[in-house]
């Protein structure tokens, strides 16, 4: 770990038996020369303590910093494919870093932008979904090219990190995360004479845009899903995704890959 990384800022949601399992890598931390900050923007290196879940918020919450590392640490035995370190293992943590047994990864995000105006990045997916008890339709463009009419339940679009939670839920494919690209996954399409879509997810270059026209017939507020965090935003229109000059680098274990990460959570 560079010699100017030495400003660590937890975060995590307290709780009495977190806070015991935290003081002794706190105090670990400070005897390896790591300084704790009260303030994420204080730091160079930000610590999620949780799962998956905390790891996006914690991303989120800090405005997907570019100038820093995210290091995710689980603090339950689960697997997770944004968590490389466990909370049991104090040494074992500082040691790898202290030793350069880590390694950076580079994890891509998408930029959604709702009516040409407000600006999102999401490190997972951003969903599209109706908030009434009907079906929405949305005109789905491929660059300038208006590729088909869905109408269903809605529309995930998802990072290649993010194609292993609510994508592959709905069938989608599971995507290498060095490929720069993004997925779109359907929610109960309704396929007839009047609509038909594609049937299937598909995956678009990060070269590429996509634009959802939301069309005005009560789903005029769905509610849009960015990682795990959910918005009703009024008026929706037109909902712009590509993918982010933006990555998130976070700290990885070498030799675990995020195919290990992979079979180890589902195989």
């Amino acid at each position: 770990m560079s010699d100017q990384r030495r400003n660590l800022f937890f975060y995590y949601h307290p709780n009495k038996e977190l806070d015991e399992k935290l003081e002794p890598l706190f105090q670990l931390a400070r005897d390896n020369e790591f300084q704790i900050v009260e303030h994420s923007k204080d730091a160079n290196i930000i610590v999620a303590v949780g799962g998956d879940g905390t790891f996006l918020q914690a991303v989120r919450k800090t405005g997907f910093r570019q100038d820093c590392l995210y290091v995710g640490v689980r603090s339950k035995n689960e697997a997770g494919l944004y968590c490389d370190f466990d909370i049991d293992d104090h040494d074992e943590m500082v040691a790898s870093m202290r030793n350069a047994e880590v390694e950076v990864r580079k994890f891509p995000v998408i930029e959604a932008t709702v009516n040409n105006e407000s600006t999102y990045h999401c490190l997972n997916e951003c969903s599209v979904r109706s908030t009434l008890i009907k079906s929405i339709d949305i005109d789905v463009y491929i660059d300038d090219l208006h590729f088909e009419t869905f109408r269903g339940d809605g529309l995930i679009v998802a990072t290649p990190t993010g194609s292993t939670g609510y994508n592959k839920s709905v069938q989608g494919a599971v995507v290498d995360p060095k490929l720069p690209c993004f997925q779109v996954s359907e929610l109960a399409s309704l396929n007839n004479n009047r609509f038909r879509t594609l049937g299937s997810s598909f995956i678009l270059s990060g070269e590429r845009a996509l634009t959802l026209n939301v069309r005005q017939d009560g789903n005029d507020h769905p509610i849009i899903g960015l990682d795990n965090e959910a918005y009703s935003i009024r008026n929706i229109k037109e909902l712009t995704i590509k993918l982010s000059d933006h990555v998130i680098r976070t700290v990885k274990l070498k030799n675990n890959t995020y195919w290990d990460r992979v079979k180890r959570t589902f195989l």
